[in-house]
């Protein structure tokens, strides 16, 4: 296994470093110490021939500190305005940073919504692209500023393991303020143990993970795991190691054996599918028998009618909708062929009645393969 974890190094062209919170602040501010450490090390990563795209936490401290704040507000105007005052800032410190050492950066803010709308997903990877094209280093935030429930990303975590499937990266490394994943909070319980390797994001890594609470930024330990476990069922991997230690993007790729790897999928998933199974909100569910299940998973097949056992939601053609087993265990996502209304119509149903039933076919399928992308594996 650490030699596979060496050679995805060795070979890896683009990578997303996302730097969290704790690593790029103080009780008052930006810890500039951290900023312009970080960015010269992406700047000797970029020297070597890599393509590094950089997402960042740290503009809600700036903006604390800039406004003369004593504690980061509670009410969400607050938050927002405070937000794009410190987003200022931080750029400004980046873009201090990284001319240092002769590169120039672009700040790239996104909401949820960017990434779910299809063109606009297609659109913010055309700019990336040809920031790299340029060796322009991408800076990406959340756009704060105008983020509302419906449209946020949850946290940086999410937001770069987006942004790793959205530029199709070779691997995502998450800097925090700890050596790595736990089996318990190593800041409160001395004989914790790190675990050095993840094969499998199963129950336990979980566990631990919610078992280490903030201040780890919005997301914990278990966001930073939730991310991991989209990107490795992408045929991505990740690594959560110390932001803190010096040099360790270095280290990373000289091979050495620092931070939790977390191994992926050994198939790796095509952009438009990444897009379908992490980016794009499902607007429903679809329960699917056991038979239905193994086709899809084990053969390959599509979703037939006559495999769905209930429907949740209302949704249209079109739209994405989850597909999850009898026992509400999460199979995937898919872009639907029928409107929930005409699911619930034609369930159970074999290929040949739709037509009786509806009074037209469009199509065989509830759900076709190439629509059809898979992030959970179960045992049937």
């Amino acid at each position: 296994m650490a030699q596979i974890r060496k050679s995805i190094f060795a070979s890896a062209r683009r990578i997303v470093v996302k730097v969290g919170s704790n690593v790029l602040t103080e009780d008052h501010g930006l810890k500039l110490t951290s900023v312009r450490s970080i960015s010269r090390q992406i700047c000797h990563l970029i020297d070597s021939g890599l393509e590094v795209i950089l997402v960042t936490s740290g503009a809600m401290a700036s903006g604390v500190k800039k406004v003369g704040l004593d504690k980061r507000p509670e009410e969400i105007p607050k938050r927002q305005a405070v937000a794009a005052v410190g987003q200022a800032g931080l750029i400004l410190e980046y873009e201090k940073a990284f001319s240092k050492h002769q590169r120039k950066v672009a700040q790239i803010l996104l909401t949820g919504d960017d990434l779910n709308n299809r063109k606009r997903y297609l659109n913010a990877r055309n700019t990336l692209n040809t920031l790299l094209t340029w060796q322009v280093v991408p800076v990406v935030n959340e756009n704060d500023t105008v983020m509302t429930e419906e449209i946020k990303f949850g946290d940086n975590d999410n937001l770069a393991a987006m942004i790793t499937l959205l530029m199709d990266a070779d691997i995502l490394i998450n800097l925090t303020d700890i050596d790595g994943l736990y089996t318990k909070d190593p800041r409160t319980h001395p004989d914790a143990k790190m675990i050095p390797i993840v094969s499998a994001i199963r129950k336990d890594i979980k566990k631990y993970a919610s078992d280490i609470p903030g201040p780890l930024g919005t997301g914990g330990m278990l966001g930073k795991v939730n991310a991991a476990q989209k990107v490795t069922s992408a045929g991505i991997p990740m690594v959560i190691a110390n932001g803190n230690k010096p040099n360790i993007l270095k280290k990373l790729f000289l091979g050495n054996d620092v931070g939790t790897f977390f191994v992926p999928k050994k198939e790796r998933l095509k952009s438009r599918k990444c897009w379908i199974a992490f980016t794009i909100k499902p607007k429903g569910i679809i329960h699917i028998d056991d038979g239905a299940a193994r086709a899809i998973l084990n053969r390959g097949k599509s979703l037939l009618p006559s495999g769905i056992v209930s429907v949740e939601g209302e949704f249209s053609t079109g739209d994405p909708v989850a597909f999850r087993t009898c026992d509400n265990e999460p199979l995937g996502t898919g872009l639907v062929n029928y409107s929930a209304t005409d699911i619930r119509k034609i369930m159970g149903l074999k290929s040949n009645q739709i037509k009786s039933r509806l009074g037209y076919k469009p199509y065989d399928y509830v759900i076709h393969r190439d629509n059809l992308a898979i992030t959970h594996e179960c045992d049937l």
